[in-house]
């Protein structure tokens, strides 16, 4: 009788069973993870899954909200509907999962609303990335259940990615905030470059920045007046919020 060689490492004289085998593949999953949270707590893994997956997203949104978005542009308004939009985005795309409705149809519900909603005013190229950025946290958070083979960890250090990206590219960009203001300018002698200079001082003294650049656009000279866009430093938690309006409709 022939037997078995107990130094070879790998061992495969040994019949492991499947069951076994796929119950601890599946040990470091996001569904393994809820359902021995729901067998510690006694209770059901529907009833622990989603308020702890909708505290996880929204916990992930409010960092980034909060902590990069809010105290840089200090904007109330973008501030609540951030929250508010990720917290519908999750709760649509999981509530599909159980209705079974295709996920293009959500999003294109969102898409119809962006184009309906956000066309009336200008949203700024930065508050449309963070938009983009919560409504991809969102997405990945509520359908995460449904891919087998994401591990918890692995779910946890694409949330953490984005933190620190956003956190790491908007806070450096926004070391020396700058706004920008329209003036229609009557001086039209100044606009010259030989009297830049002068058009700065100008500048500096009637509006009371310390205006750093300037750029002269328009020229009417039946009217002597020019449009001039002037560029001037932000104090910390400061914030313009109406940077390039020259009228109100």
């Amino acid at each position: 009788m022939i037997q078995p060689d107990l130094t070879n490492p790998t061992l495969e004289f040994l019949e492991v069973d499947p069951a076994i085998a796929e119950q601890y593949g599946k040990a470091d999953s996001i569904s393994y993870l809820m359902n021995s949270i729901a067998d510690f707590l006694h209770v059901s893994e529907n009833f622990i899954t989603l308020p702890l997956m909708f505290l996880f997203n929204f916990l992930i949104t409010w960092v980034i909200v909060y902590f990069i978005y809010y105290r840089i542009s200090r904007r109330r308004d973008y501030y609540v509907t951030f929250m508010l939009f990720s917290s519908a985005m999750f709760l649509l795309l999981w509530l599909m999962q159980i209705l079974d409705i295709q996920t293009g149809f959500v999003l294109g519900l969102f898409a119809i609303f962006g184009m309906i909603r956000y066309r009336t005013e200008t949203v700024p190229i930065r508050e449309m990335t963070y938009l983009f950025i919560i409504t991809s946290i969102s997405v990945i958070n509520s359908l995460s259940l449904k891919a087998d083979d994401l591990a918890w960890y692995q779910l946890l250090l694409a949330n953490l990615l984005f933190i620190i990206l956003t956190a790491s590219f908007d806070l450096w960009s926004n070391r020396k905030r700058t706004s920008s203001k329209i003036i229609l300018y009557e001086k039209i002698e100044n606009i010259v470059p030989e009297r830049r200079a002068e058009l700065l001082e100008d500048l500096r003294q009637r509006t009371g920045l310390d205006i750093q650049k300037i750029e002269i656009g328009h020229i009417d000279f039946l009217r002597d007046v020019a449009y001039i866009k002037v560029t001037y430093p932000l104090k910390k938690g400061e914030n313009n919020t109406i940077d390039m309006k020259t009228r109100f409709s």
